[in-house]
């Protein structure tokens, strides 16, 4: 059943028969006996097909949402038993929030290759929310988020501290204080993460602790673009001191504190709760407790 699981995927996420044969190495023939198999199975039709598309039906969503995390499983059960009699080898998908993904995981995984050249990372990009949604649908073998999490079915564990710090232009009226009020920037412009990312979480714990509310905001989904928005003069924001390192040694922004309100977050890792997690993991996991 599982072989005919994965075809029908197939079919699902490239919406082509032919396609779909190519990427699985068999005839397309052998494709089209599996949707009938399924089909007879479940006694529905899966798939509306014409010459321009491939569509699932309601009863096809179905069964595509859990066909994902019936392979899932499948492939997880594979690894745990490999690792009994293999080295450590094999993917590792980590998915991590955007300030220790882009800024502090590569030198992390570049360690660990040299540790397990076997192993193959790969890397999503994401914010909090959708990590624990992917970790959840078994996309995941672990999460590095900075945001809160609290699922009954995920384990949730700080390994590190970051902290965030005001970011202002060169040139801002502030720029050369060390510490500030919040308030002395009430009527400047917030640029933001989005909604659901762990940055926006702690900014705006941030601001109901102090009870801040800024004159106006922009939300942005990438903190690059906030850092250019800020050298280019656009307004202000609250990033981890991490991400501009390389700003504040060309001098383009300025880092400030707020007066006696450290704003200390925790990275965690986040795991799917599970006695049993391929080596990989493990071993990773005991990689990032390093970083403690």
């Amino acid at each position: 059943m599982d072989h005919h699981l994965r075809t029908f995927v197939a079919v699902v996420e490239l919406k082509n028969f032919t396609r779909a044969a190519e990427i699985l190495h068999i005839t397309q023939s052998a494709v089209t006996l599996s949707i009938k198999t399924l089909e007879k199975t479940y006694q529905v039709k899966l798939l509306d097909r014409t010459n321009k598309f491939v569509r699932l039906t309601r009863a096809g969503e179905i069964l595509y949402h859990h066909a994902k995390e019936i392979l899932a499983k499948y492939d997880h059960a594979k690894r745990l038993i490999d690792d009994l009699s293999h080295r450590v080898s094999g993917p590792l998908s980590i998915g991590s929030s955007y300030t220790f993904g882009e800024y502090i995981l590569p030198k992390l995984i570049s360690e660990f290759k040299k540790m397990f050249p076997l192993v193959r990372p790969n890397i999503t990009i994401r914010n909090t929310e959708a990590i624990v949604t992917q970790l959840l649908q078994h996309e995941l073998d672990l999460g590095i988020v900075e945001g809160k999490v609290d699922h009954p079915q995920v384990l949730v564990q700080p390994f590190a501290k970051d902290e965030m710090v005001v970011v202002v232009p060169f040139d801002h009226p502030y720029a050369e204080n060390k510490v500030l009020d919040l308030q002395d920037l009430k009527s400047e412009t917030w640029i933001l993460r989005e909604k659901g990312s762990g940055t926006r979480q702690s900014v705006e714990g941030v601001f109901e602790q102090l009870n801040f509310s800024p004159a106006s905001t922009m939300d942005f989904g990438s903190s690059q673009i906030i850092k250019e928005s800020v050298e280019a003069g656009l307004g202000v924001t609250i990033l981890s001191e991490s991400i501009i390192r390389k700003e504040l040694l060309l001098g383009t922004v300025r880092s400030l504190r707020i007066r006696d309100f450290p704003m200390i977050r925790d990275f965690s890792y986040v795991i799917y709760d599970s006695e049993f997690h391929p080596k990989s993991t493990d071993l990773f996991l005991k990689h990032l407790s390093n970083l403690a």
